[in-house]
């Protein structure tokens, strides 16, 4: 088995033959998983061993442990064999306290970048309407939603937040953030999920 970074017909500085060679195997193009790939082989693995598992948990792991899929299935079953032990249900609590290692391996330091990537990825949108002047309420909310959590996880000053989304005012990051925490104290599903994203990207 051989890796690299391109396909046998794109390595330069080798002989043709050896070229050739290489592309008479099976070529596998093999991608980073996504998050949808990820929560998916969660909801499989649970379905398929009928583990009591939140959705909400599995939510949390897919977006949380993103290095390879060995891991993350080692992670739900570490959470799922504690539960067992100590008949406890599973919580994102004592998941965060149980993988507290494993978390820390995969953390980093949050940037409004990632902040963006994430809550694009969690709302099924793409990065770039971030930044782009749609108003449509399926881009606006996740995008006040994405300021929201700027300003809560990073040192970014209001203006700076602004113009990391397509070169907005203080003024409209500071009425996202009004109307996030509006809508986190009237409605609990709402803040669920803002909560899960906050403690995704915070750790």
């Amino acid at each position: 088995m051989i890796s690299a970074d391109k396909s046998p017909s794109d390595l330069e500085g080798m002989e043709e033959r050896l070229r050739s060679r290489l592309g008479w195997g099976l070529v596998a193009d093999i991608h980073p998983t996504t998050y949808e790939l990820r929560l998916g082989i969660l909801q499989a693995k649970v379905d398929n061993s009928r583990l009591k598992v939140p959705p909400k948990v599995m939510e949390f792991l897919a977006h949380k442990i993103t290095s390879n899929v060995r891991e993350l299935e080692g992670a739900l079953n570490r959470i799922v064999a504690h539960a067992d032990l100590v008949g406890r249900p599973v919580t994102i609590e004592t998941t965060q306290e149980l993988l507290r290692d494993l978390l820390r391996a995969n953390d980093r330091r949050v940037t409004i970048d990632e902040i963006q990537r994430k809550v694009a990825e969690h709302f099924n949108m793409r990065v770039a309407d971030m930044h782009s002047e749609r108003r449509a309420r399926a881009v606006a909310r996740p995008r006040q939603v994405a300021m929201f959590l700027a300003k809560n996880l990073t040192q970014r000053s209001l203006p700076e937040i602004g113009r990391k989304f397509g070169g907005r005012d203080h003024t409209t990051v500071m009425h996202a953030v009004k109307k996030i925490e509006e809508l986190m104290a009237s409605d609990h599903g709402f803040a669920e999920d803002i909560e899960l994203l906050r403690r995704t990207l915070a750790g």
